[in-house]
């Protein structure tokens, strides 16, 4: 699922994001966005003009845990404004204005250590940040550089071992230091744990408390990556998350890149939070990648670019009970792999976007 990284230089871009800061409020300002890339070299944020939009927000307020509870200048603005929509997302780049339904979409920054590396992921991340507060709205990022990532399959990689982990997980948190973006943390991470292909299984969950009690701390709301409802066993997922850090950060995040349907996931999601009671963590919230589960039946076990797939509900915050909002944490149109008429793992297909859509397919990518 490791997407493709934004292209273009910063040069310029720290500059772009202050003036657009400073502007009129009714202006919506230029932007730069994400281009995600398995296998592209170190490259980032491009400062070229291009128009911002964002999803509208509900103004319902849950019972959740942290600050900005509260009514007037107090209140955390991830309640009331929108979610940041990238228009140098894939879905645009590629000029097809058959695919604007996922165009229009917000969608999330994947951030990998093998293309925004050490010494650049903090400027990306704070230049990225700062446009979207010109915007007035609500990043969305996801922190996926886990040593071991995928356990060796589609999206393999990640941080060498722990302390280039740690290292890096800092310079994404001074990135983050000042916003209050929305942080997916290490999809698979928790729910691959048992995989033969993974190990030191006590140093993961050890690395990912680390990072949500950094991401946290720097103003991320962290929603540690659960797995999905289909992804069993999953009866002792619960004490791996309080392991992981859980009750520190905001909550769960499910379903990311996966085809479950809204009810199972927060069916699992109740499942989850019960089970996490039970243990001392409570306030647990979810959010759901919603970005390819609008089919009816999902078909088990059949995850890379399936056939009968189709895109999600749209992405939205809207803080009812235990659920936090839907996010498109996969780009819809992305392929998971070289399977099902899709290239490798993370490149744009013309093709997969068609069947999402339920278009007729273009017949490559």
């Amino acid at each position: 699922m490791l997407p493709r990284p934004l292209r273009a230089p910063l040069a310029a871009l720290a500059t772009t994001a202050v003036v657009a800061l400073t502007a009129s409020a009714t202006m919506t300002p230029d932007i730069a966005g994400a281009r995600p890339q398995a296998s592209a070299a170190t490259t980032t944020i491009d400062a070229a003009a291009q128009k911002s939009t964002g999803t509208s927000t509900a103004t319902k307020a849950d019972k959740g845990k942290g600050k900005g509870k509260g009514k007037g200048k107090n209140k955390d603005p991830r309640r009331t404004q929108g979610l940041f929509v990238d228009q140098r997302m894939p879905a645009v780049t590629e000029g097809e204005t058959r695919h604007r339904t996922i165009a229009k979409r917000s969608q999330a920054l994947w951030l990998g250590i093998e293309y925004y590396p050490t010494h650049q992921v903090r400027d990306v991340v704070r230049d990225y940040t700062f446009l979207a507060a010109a915007a007035r709205k609500t990043p969305v990022l996801v922190v996926y550089s886990i040593p071991d990532r995928d356990c060796g399959q589609h999206s393999a990689g990640g941080a060498a071992d722990a302390a280039s982990y740690k290292a890096w997980v800092r310079k994404v948190a001074a990135g983050i230091r000042g916003s209050k973006p929305l942080v997916v943390l290490e999809p698979d991470a928790i729910p691959f744990i048992g995989d033969p292909g993974c190990e030191d299984v006590a140093d993961r969950l050890a690395l990912l408390r680390f990072a949500v009690k950094r991401l946290s701390a720097a103003g991320a709301w962290v929603y540690l990556d659960a797995g999905h409802s289909d992804w069993r066993p999953y009866d002792g997922r619960a004490l791996l998350l309080k392991r992981a850090g859980v009750g520190l950060g905001r909550g769960i995040a499910t379903n990311v890149s996966n085809f479950r349907s809204l009810r199972d996931e927060l069916a699992y999601g109740t499942f989850l939070r019960r089970e996490l009671k039970k243990i001392g963590v409570t306030g647990v919230k979810q959010v759901v990648d919603t970005s390819r589960n609008g089919a009816p039946i999902p078909v088990a076990g059949d995850v890379i670019n399936p056939t009968w797939a189709r895109l999600g509900k749209a992405p939205k915050m809207v803080f009812d009970g235990g659920l936090d909002g839907r996010l498109w944490v996969k780009h819809p149109g992305e392929s998971d792999g070289a399977v099902n008429g899709g290239p490798g793992s993370g490149l744009w297909c013309d093709l997969l976007a068609d069947r999402l859509l339920g278009l007729p397919e273009s017949g490559g990518c």
